[in-house]
């Protein structure tokens, strides 16, 4: 489950979205640069398709095990954000999925309205499909789009082959798991499965929080928004699918927040990653396109302490045993750091330095914190404790 949205106003666009998949999904950015290609097809997640003969250069966001990307931007300042929905459409058993939707769109489109047409064709092509889950490979979904770039913004909603488009002309706009545009909405919703992803909830809180947002810095307080509790609240069911930064914790179905991005499309693009889960802990580092940062290996389910995404959700998933205790010892450090950055941002190389050089403080303070009571309540420990030992992480 994710949320994505933009702000079109006189001076541009703004774009941010949170990445909600299962817990041990790791994901990695990777930028790859412009590329003349005379390979005939591509092989994407589940299927190959025809390749084009250049692919502009990328900064993606992508879970480990796939192919395509959950969010990311390209030269030209096209940045695109996918979300799962659930329709009345079949789903099919393999296809391209919405991640590789979103990359192939980055790497062919030179505006926002370019993307849009080339993701339609795609789908109408060779349609969506395949497994889309890490826990469950089974799990499935049909997608839709916010699609902007420094002068426009699109959302696209797809039921299987099946499509519709909406322009943004200015305001909010957000999207999560269920579709949106009018009419096609109403045609193709699945009721029960949108009404349970508890997206129009969401979809609410998102719109009343990025209504007043004038750059950046306001998209992120968005994103690590427990509605209104400073900490979230675990339902039994479906844990914490009610707001944007997600820590799983449900019964029957969950999401966690595992990467978080914030974009300023303006004259010169300036983007914003976490490059790790729960973003109301995270800090987020200035990127660029043309500016990649060597981050060590590719992060698996697996903990990894050679790896950003591991060495930050050690210190994530002992936090949110007790936040109201521990996250103070280290939040306003935090808070501090990326308000400099947002004012005066450093290289990417830099601020990725100065953020592992002060993630290892952190986690030394909570970590010397003393014995801790997890006040989660009980089905949200037992879901995390299982999430742990399939990671091998403990404490």
């Amino acid at each position: 489950m994710c949320d994505t949205m933009v702000v079109v106003h006189d001076d541009g666009v703004l774009f941010a979205k949170n990445s909600d998949r299962d817990p041990n999904e790791a994901q990695i950015p990777e930028w790859h640069a412009r590329r003349h290609h005379t390979d005939a097809t591509v092989r994407c997640t589940h299927i190959e398709i025809p390749q084009v003969p250049q692919t502009n250069a990328v900064l993606i966001s992508r879970p480990f095990w796939m192919w395509g990307a959950e969010m990311g931007t390209n030269e030209h300042g096209v940045t695109i954000g996918n979300e799962a929905v659930f329709t009345d459409q079949p789903y099919a058993a393999t296809g391209l999925t919405g991640m590789d939707l979103v990359r192939l769109g980055l790497e062919r489109a030179s505006s926002a309205e370019e993307a849009v047409g080339i993701i339609v064709e795609l789908l109408e092509t060779h349609g969506q499909g395949g497994g889309c889950g890490f826990e469950d490979p089974t799990f499935t979904y049909h997608n839709s789009f916010l699609v902007a770039d420094p002068t426009d913004a699109w959302v696209l909603e797809t039921a299987g082959r099946l499509w519709a488009t909406e322009r943004v002309v200015r305001g909010v706009r957000t999207i999560s798991n269920g579709l949106t545009i009018p009419g096609f909405a109403e045609d193709h919703r699945d009721r029960l499965r949108t009404r349970f992803a508890a997206c129009d909830t969401r979809i609410a809180l998102t719109t009343r929080l990025a209504a007043g947002a004038v750059g950046v810095g306001d998209l992120l307080g968005v994103l690590r928004s427990h509605g209104t509790r400073r900490w979230p609240r675990y339902h039994l069911w479906n844990g914490t699918l009610d707001v944007p930064c997600m820590h799983g914790g449900g019964a029957v179905a969950s999401s966690s927040s595992v990467a978080g991005w914030a974009s300023d499309l303006g004259e010169t693009p300036r983007h914003w990653i976490s490059a790790t889960s729960a973003q109301c802990l995270a800090l987020f580092k200035p990127v660029s396109v043309d500016e990649p940062v060597d981050l060590g290996p590719i992060p698996t389910g697996v903990a990894d302490e050679r790896t950003l995404w591991w060495r930050h959700e050690r210190l994530a998933r002992a936090t949110m045993r007790d936040p109201a205790r521990l996250a103070p010892l280290f939040l306003d450090e935090r808070d501090r750091i990326e308000s400099r950055w947002l004012n005066d941002p450093p290289r990417s190389v830099e601020a990725f330095t100065e953020a592992d050089a002060r993630l290892a403080a952190w986690w030394h303070r909570v970590d010397t914190a003393g014995p801790t009571i997890d006040v989660r309540p009980p089905w949200a420990r037992r879901y995390w404790a299982h999430r742990d030992r399939q990671a091998g992480l403990g404490r």
